[in-house]
């Protein structure tokens, strides 16, 4: 279990991390797009979509409660196509430190929250 400083630590940066992938899914939307409308529907369908996705399945109160594979499959999902956008604007490094404080997050937090149960 994560003392608790680093817990709420750990957790703000959860939320911020979620908060870059749908920053950086816009961005990539808006980067792809051919013409002033797709880039509009790509800057806000992907992250709606990742958003509504994490909603339903991953998010502390989802919707829908399923399996911590399900929850982590989501979580992969959500923060590995975050990183093919960063990966995709030409921002290698960058994708690379995002996947894996991702995941480090993400294992932590997991972790304590098995140990906190």
């Amino acid at each position: 279990m994560l003392p608790t400083p680093f817990h709420i630590v750990n957790e703000g940066l959860a939320f911020l991390m979620e908060l870059a992938g749908l920053a950086l899914l816009a961005w990539w939307g808006w980067s792809t797009g051919q013409n002033t409308l797709l880039r509009i529907l790509l800057a806000a369908g992907a992250p709606a979509l990742a958003a509504t996705v994490w909603g339903l399945f991953a998010a502390p109160k989802a919707t829908f409660t399923v399996p911590l594979v399900a929850v982590l499959v989501v979580k992969a999902l959500f923060f590995g196509s975050a990183a093919l956008a960063l990966h995709s604007l030409g921002r290698t490094r960058a994708a690379v430190v995002f996947a894996v404080v991702a995941v480090a997050n993400t294992a932590l937090a997991e972790l304590d929250r098995y140990h906190r149960t």
